[in-house]
């Protein structure tokens, strides 16, 4: 009924056109037509030939990123690991990468080896095994692969690229089966090339050992496969050529590449770590790198690195993974929009599904439309098709016909909208699509990921974390009481090897020792690599820290106060450290972000010796920083580079030195409430029309006294309404905004007051700023380089 007044209408335009252009030499103007909407059309045909899928995974490793996942308490542990592993309710994994600790940083912190020495093996160490175990209980057909990143430095001098190596791997392969875990894939050396005879070697000692686990080589770039088709035994030794970031690195995925010689040698290709992703802004660059690496490279298998960020906030990448878990103490976690992009193929798909070659490619054969790929079952009936859209500008449309013996049965859809930031829009059933003959079509909206699908048993998880919290002073650590793994609660070591061990010097009960005796064989490059391990809340502001240590040999121990910022990959950390050695000798000493050291005081007490207990306490008390030994007070320092931060224990060499009753107790409370009055003069920080949701702009106001204008200072942390004083985004880069968020723990919510009133964004470095000094109400504040401005001073409550 609504049709006809339009064909009226048209008839009409027609006739008067008819009529202007007979009377008058006029013609009447047209009537503006709509653009029709592209389209593409996809042909499902079950008999076109097409690759073996070999599945989507993630990697636990490659620097301590699942740490604290084992410290979450019941039920979010168990439903964090859902998420990850549970086939149909989030992630749903089909691949697992393990790293085979070697007590070295390997980006976000260190993973035990299971052998520290020579002579003996620890099957229990470190959490992978945890990990994998959790994951096959979930998901029993889900692969296992793993890799090493660095290695005990007992090892043939620090020679990797030996047959201690391989002996040592296959000592790590009996644990695995120690642990009924069945090792899929094994690599050699992570992004650190390869030796010929040393794959050939690890080969031929997999089968003697009577391991089918299949090899990975290289794990670096593509001249591996140049060096294998000029080597037939080398060729032999390999079942999968493995490459990293071959879409780019931290770039936008919208290529992924592999080249003729790798394709030619007629092995499985493997994006065998991609990712190195924010869990939610580096969802649209997985979405293409998942599609695009085997349109463009023919690649079968995809690892995203690292399967989650469970790990503190003032590390590099602690927000990169399917989900975010940072609050073991909470219980607080994040499910990021990673987890259901990748859903959209892991959900629908499973390895030894084939490709369907002739129905992948980009919509309307441009890049900028968006990719699809369709996979088909072994069943020869069901099929997947996995479409995205991160880079359309205008709706399109997908003309289906399915045929080749395939089911032309009710077809269901799922959709992610990428670009939203509301999670009810992620992972979302669709009405399904009832084919005739064969035939249907489905609009697909810009910035999206859609999954057309003939099979069933998907689902979006409904778990839900509680709120985040602090973790509250006083705490104390016996090692006594046994925890998940062999780390202690909260613990996450950035080199070496802390583990819990009977005591020595004659004192009862458990202790925590570090264990790695020699400098490992290292991946990382840092200048200074001595052992140390964190934990706690980076928002403590006034505490003591204490412990009883007791040095095995001759050397240092040390405690560590108010760490914030990691560099990356270690390489620097703001830190206050009290050594103390078994001469008695003493220093309270500052560290950077390039570990420059910096004694702030120092001195000799009576000596520590080795073998026997003592007792050593670091106090903060605002710019205050006191050292005691066995109950004395040895000396004090007056510094304000570092106002809040974690807790943690080290010592200055690889030593094998033992730590007893960690303690922490609560300074003076350290929180203010008031305005935040700016260097320009009259203006103040404020919220904008007084809001509390999260995005509300942090904005440049006349001081008026105001709600919008009352901020509380407290543990680096300045609040309003309850949500923090957030960098938007995490970001870095100069003229980054400042707005409100959820207060978390991120080191991109603390803030460091510096002596000339500038506050000092813990992450970034960066100072909170009023762009080029304008005095113009509801100006965005931002960060930029710390210069001493006007711009740059606040006067805190």
């Amino acid at each position: 009924m609504t049709r006809a007044p339009v064909r009226r209408w048209r008839t009409l335009t027609a006739v008067t056109s008819l009529l202007l252009s007979t009377l008058t030499g006029l013609t009447a103007p047209s009537v503006a037509q709509a653009a029709p909407t592209p389209s593409t059309s996809i042909t499902i045909n079950g008999t076109k030939p097409g690759l073996t899928f070999d599945g989507v995974g993630a990697i636990s490793g490659g620097g301590g990123n699942s740490r604290l996942l084992a410290d979450y308490p019941e039920p979010q542990r168990s439903e964090l690991l859902d998420y990850l592993y549970k086939p149909g309710y989030g992630a749903s994994l089909q691949l697992l990468k393990l790293e085979i600790g070697g007590d070295t940083n390997s980006t976000d912190g260190a993973e035990p080896s299971h052998m520290h020495t020579a002579d003996t093996v620890d099957c229990n160490q470190g959490y992978e095994w945890w990990m994998a175990e959790q994951a096959k209980a979930r998901n029993p057909d889900i692969k296992l692969a793993a890799l090493s990143w660095g290695a005990p430095g007992w090892i043939d001098g620090g020679n990797f690229w030996s047959q201690d190596t391989i002996d040592y791997l296959m000592s790590w392969m009996d644990c695995a089966a120690q642990h009924d875990l069945t090792i899929d894939y094994l690599g050699g050396w992570n992004e650190r090339g390869y030796d010929k005879a040393w794959y050939r070697n690890l080969k031929d000692t997999l089968t003697s050992h009577g391991y089918a686990t299949k090899v990975v080589a290289a794990d670096s770039d593509w001249s591996v496969a140049d060096a294998m088709a000029e080597d037939p035994a080398f060729n032999d030794a390999v079942d999968v050529v493995g490459v990293h970031y071959p879409c780019g690195y931290l770039g936008d995925y919208t290529t992924c590449s592999s080249t003729a010689t790798a394709q030619g040698l007629g092995k499985p290709l493997w994006a065998s770590e991609n990712g190195s992703q924010d869990t939610d802004t580096g969802a649209q660059a997985v979405a293409r790198s998942i599609n695009r690496g085997y349109l463009d490279g023919k690649m079968t298998a995809y690892f995203n690195w690292p399967v989650i960020a469970a790990l503190y906030p003032n590390l590099n990448f602690s927000t990169d993974g399917m989900s975010i878990a940072n609050q073991p103490w909470s219980g607080n976690y994040k499910i990021g929009k990673t987890t259901w992009v990748t859903a959209h193929t892991t959900q629908f798909t499973r390895p030894g599904w084939k490709y369907i070659d002739s129905a992948g490619g980009y919509l309307g054969g441009k890049r900028t439309n968006g990719s699809y790929v369709t996979m088909k079952s072994t069943n020869n009936s069901d099929y997947s098709t996995v479409i995205e859209t991160m880079d359309a500008s205008v709706a399109q449309n997908a003309r289906f016909t399915v045929t080749g013996g395939l089911s032309t049965g009710q077809v269901h859809v799922w959709a992610t909208d990428v670009r939203s930031g509301d999670s009810s829009n992620w992972f979302v059933r669709r009405p399904d699509i009832t084919p005739s003959g064969g035939k249907f079509k489905l609009t697909l909206e810009p910035g999206h990921v859609y999954t057309v699908t003939t099979t069933t048993g998907q689902g979006k998880g409904t778990a839900t974390p509680p709120a985040p919290g602090a973790l509250d002073l006083p705490y104390a650590d016996t090692f006594d009481t046994p925890t998940t793994t062999t780390s202690p609660k909260y613990f996450s070591d950035m080199n070496g090897a802390f583990q819990t061990v009977a005591c020595g010097g004659g004192r009862s009960g458990t202790c925590l020792r570090q264990m790695a005796p020699t400098t490992p064989i290292r991946w990382t490059d840092e200048p200074y690599n001595a052992p140390y391990t964190i934990m706690g809340d980076g928002r403590w502001s006034n505490y003591t820290v204490s412990v009883d240590t007791m040095l095995e040999k001759k050397g240092s121990v040390e405690l560590l106060g108010r760490v914030n910022q990691q560099a990356k990959n270690n390489n620097g950390l703001n830190a206050y450290h009290l050594r103390v050695s078994d001469t008695g000798a003493w220093s309270i000493d500052k560290s950077d972000s390039r570990w420059t050291f910096t004694t702030l005081a120092s001195g000799t007490t009576t000596a520590l010796g080795t073998g026997s207990w003592h007792h050593i306490a670091f106090t903060f008390e605002g710019s205050t920083l006191s050292a005691m030994v066995d109950g004395v007070t040895v000396g004090s320092a007056t510094d304000a580079s570092y106002t809040t931060g974690q807790a943690g224990l080290g010592v200055t060499g690889y030593e094998t030195d033992q730590f007893d009753n960690f303690a922490l107790a609560p300074g003076t409370p350290a929180s203010h409430v008031g305005p935040v009055a700016s260097g320009l003069t009259g203006k103040c920080a404020d919220a904008k029309d007084d809001a509390d949701a999260n995005g509300t702009q942090v904005q440049l106001w006349d001081c008026n006294g105001g709600s919008a204008q009352v901020w509380t200072w407290s543990n680096g942390t300045l609040t309003h309404n309850g949500k923090c004083m957030d960098v938007t985004g995490q970001g870095t880069a100069n003229g980054t905004q400042v707005i409100l968020w959820d207060c978390n723990g991120g080191a991109n919510q603390q803030w460091t007051a510096q002596p000339d009133g500038a506050l000092k964004a813990v992450q970034s470095g960066r100072c909170l700023d009023v762009p080029a000094a304008t005095t113009t109400n509801g100006t965005q504040l931002v960060i930029w380089d710390c210069d001493g401005g006007a711009n740059q001073r606040w006067t805190l409550p």
